[in-house]
């Protein structure tokens, strides 16, 4: 006897239709909706979330520390870290600049399905109250995170299957389009946060690991490019025939 499939078993939109749907509804809110760029604004921060956490963990993971987190009200943010000189700092810098688009390739790829877009919803709003508990110390980062936090578990707890592929795919072009608009930073040697002027990441990775600024910069664009490229190919791509 053949089991009954369930709405969570298979998905009433293909992955075609979710990514469409995504880019559809994000050209809506952002054009055409009365303070739509407001409600795209959270996931901007969004987006900066994923770059500090990037340079936090990837501080982490050469044997330093992450201490905090701020995420400013223009979309810049600074990842208090703590690592030594060398080779590591040049992989805290670059981590920051390569998280948005490997997360977004990640999500756009993965979620092709409603167990799986519920997962990567389920998954980031964990990470983001996660952080807001263990490093995010100022008051945008308090209001913009928990509020992207709640949405996607809100889609996750309660959306259709529909809705859960709309919405992951959504947040994975959120970070598609911030990667591709922000990519001028990758070229820039300094950089004004919390009206600090700082060394750029690029300039960081350029002292670290050697070779000059645009090198890097070239470098640094053309992964995260393609990385969104991937992404939204692995997105697009048509489902294996069984």
């Amino acid at each position: 006897m053949k089991p009954t499939a369930s709405l969570d078993d298979e998905p009433v939109i293909t992955p075609r239709g979710a990514l469409i749907g995504a880019l559809i509804a994000s050209v809506i809110i952002g054009n055409f909706i009365p303070f739509g760029s407001l409600a795209l604004y959270p996931f901007t921060l969004m987006a900066t979330w994923v770059h500090e956490m990037g340079h936090g963990l990837a501080a982490i993971a050469v044997g330093g520390s992450f201490e905090r987190l701020d995420v400013f009200a223009d979309a810049s943010g600074l990842a208090h870290c703590r690592y030594s000189p060398g080779v590591g700092a040049g992989v805290v810098a670059i981590a920051g600049l390569l998280a948005p688009p490997l997360i977004g390739a990640v999500t756009l790829g993965f979620a092709r399905g409603p167990r799986r877009a519920r997962i990567v919803l389920t998954v980031l709003a964990l990470a983001m109250v996660v952080s807001c508990a263990g490093w995010v110390r100022n008051v945008a980062g308090w209001i913009a995170v928990p509020l992207v936090a709640c949405f996607l578990a809100a889609f996750a707890r309660w959306g259709s299957p529909r809705e859960r592929m709309i919405a992951a795919q959504f947040v994975g072009l959120r970070m598609a389009v911030d990667t591709v608009t922000r990519i001028d930073y990758a070229f820039t040697r300094e950089v004004v946060i919390d009206g600090v002027r700082r060394p750029s990441d690029v300039s960081l990775i350029t002292a670290s690991w050697g070779a000059v600024l645009p090198i890097w910069s070239l470098v640094v664009a053309v992964v995260s490019f393609s990385l969104v490229a991937l992404g939204l190919w692995a997105a697009w791509r048509a489902p294996r025939k069984p």
